[in-house]
């Protein structure tokens, strides 16, 4: 029985691909090791190496912290830090996969543009929330939309059947886009669902992340998957080779339904993200439906990643625009605009949306996120707006799903609540909420965490809201998040200094997590 469980954990993928990166680093080890013992020679090289590496971080395009994460190990081990940068420093996807994804880009761009006239009237109503639109239109390429309905919903037990529902209701085609799928009730409720759909004809496409779902489903799923008429890919599969192009993973979230109905937030599809199976207590998260124009800019998101991975130069575009029957009926309340970020352009379209809402804000910011592991420019955007007043407040998990991160994140809770703003533990358990909302007129849902890896090596999305009544709602469900959580104190943040001198060494090293 024993043995049977041992040979089960042993044939799991995770395992494999971790004992094969394993035997790399000790024959990576073992032959350095060896060179060493033959020429002092070699040993000033590779220190010269160090140096010559050093100066070319320093001087390249890149956030600081991520620099001097590199720099303090090189410095620190000469011999043989500079030769590990050149083997996993360059933290920039493939060039493969850059063509590849400006080629099928290219495809889409010309449905993707900005009504002028919109952005004018925004401009008249709100310079602020103008300026923000205007950035994602002109940087992420994503437009606004005032023509589309959004639904917010607190939990993922909440949005759950009526995604499924959505699912259901399918005619034309539905596009799923996932971090993490995890085999449970709530996969096999909506396998089951799209199984059925592929059946009648809908045209069923779904998109897993390799590494987010490496412990959970079997090697190449995806082939299962399309004996049943589902077209799956795995994003950016997982190759058991020690290098850095794996920390660019696909962190979305979206379904989209016939090109009219979209969904987006936080959760993934496995049992816990709707607590149907509890790990760290509650487990807290959000989304949104969108339906009308807007879902357009999730269409697109889904289709330049799927044609990235599988390209089809005769993909007709306008088969999957929404139906203008259907969105002309929507009342114009607010405006929405979803957005997508990618590792493969020079623009940090995450980060820059959030300190956009942070420097615009007045009067309040409230912010939930499972990390908070940020760098210097965000922590001087939140410590300068509650040094002018603004009630900055943020919201993290009270039970961490990663231990190591939980002692990180609050590794920056001294410098902020020093600076002013309130920190708040989530006390029923684990916060996994990524949201935003500002002076009762902007709010932010998404999968976009305040960590360095979704701030920059990650594909991520989210979307923005102004005068919608999903600002209020967003605000009303923080608020009660708050009422359930535990305010931090600067005397809590030190009380020991052994984990205060931990959390220093994994502050240095961040950027690399």
């Amino acid at each position: 029985m024993l043995i049977s469980k041992v040979l089960k954990v042993l044939q799991k993928r995770i395992v494999i691909v971790g004992f094969l990166i394993l035997i790399q680093i000790l024959w990576g080890i073992s032959l350095f090791t060896r060179l060493m013992d033959y020429s002092q020679v070699l040993n000033v090289i590779l220190e010269i190496i160090s140096v010559f590496v050093v100066l070319y971080i320093i001087n390249k395009d890149d956030n600081p912290a991520y620099k001097l994460a590199w720099i303090i190990p090189i410095l620190a081990f000469p011999i043989f830090g500079g030769v590990l940068y050149l083997c996993f420093g360059d933290k920039r996807p493939t060039k493969r996969m850059q063509r590849q994804m400006d080629r099928a880009a290219a495809k889409f761009s010309a449905f993707s543009t900005t009504d002028d006239r919109l952005l004018e009237q925004i401009q008249e109503e709100d310079k602020a929330a103008y300026g923000q639109m205007k950035y994602i239109s002109d940087y992420a390429h994503f437009p606004v939309y005032s023509n589309t309905e959004a639904v917010y919903y607190d939990s993922g037990e909440a949005c759950f059947p009526v995604l499924l529902n959505a699912i259901k209701s399918a005619k034309r085609f539905i596009f799923m886009e996932y971090f993490i799928i995890e085999p449970g009730e709530m996969w096999s409720e909506i396998l089951d669902a799209l199984k059925q759909k592929a059946s009648e004809g809908v045209e069923v496409r779904l998109i897993y992340d390799d590494m987010g779902c490496v412990a959970l489903l079997p090697y190449q799923y995806y082939k299962e998957l399309e004996e049943f008429g589902i077209r799956c890919v795995a994003f950016n599969p997982v190759i058991p080779f020690f290098s850095l192009v794996m920390n660019h993973r696909d962190h979305r979230k979206i379904t989209v339904v016939d090109g009219n109905i979209g969904f987006m937030g936080g959760w993934n599809l496995a049992d816990e993200y709707i607590n149907r199976k509890e790990r760290f207590g509650y487990w807290k998260d959000t989304a949104v439906m969108l339906s009308g124009e807007a879902v357009w800019n999730l269409t697109s998101m889904f289709l330049v990643n799927w044609n990235t991975v599988k390209y089809n130069k005769d993909e007709d575009v306008r088969a999957y625009l929404p139906e203008k029957k259907e969105t002309d009926v929507i009342n114009r309340v607010g405006y929405v605009q979803p957005y997508g970020d990618s590792p493969l352009d020079r623009e940090n379209v995450s980060e820059s949306v959030y300190l956009n809402m942070i420097h615009a804000a007045q009067d309040y910011i409230y912010i939930t996120t499972p990390y908070l592991v940020i760098d210097n420019e965000m922590m001087t955007a939140l410590l300068l707006a509650a040094k002018r007043g603004v009630d900055v407040r943020i919201v993290t998990p009270g039970i961490p799903d990663k231990k190591y991160v939980f002692w990180l994140t609050q590794s920056y809770y001294s410098q902020l609540v020093t600076g002013g703003v309130k920190i708040y533990q989530y006390n029923p358990g684990f916060i996994h909420a990524k949201s935003f909302v500002c002076d009762d007129k902007f709010a932010i849902v998404g999968t976009i965490n305040m960590d360095f890896r979704s701030l920059y090596l990650h594909f991520e999305c989210g979307t923005f809201f102004y005068g919608t009544p999903v600002v209020d709602q967003v605000k009303k469900d923080l608020l009660g998040i708050m009422e359930q959580s535990a305010l931090q104190t600067y005397a809590m943040t030190q009380r020991n200094i052994i984990m205060r001198l931990a959390r220093a060494v994994l502050r240095v090293l961040a950027p690399l997590m």
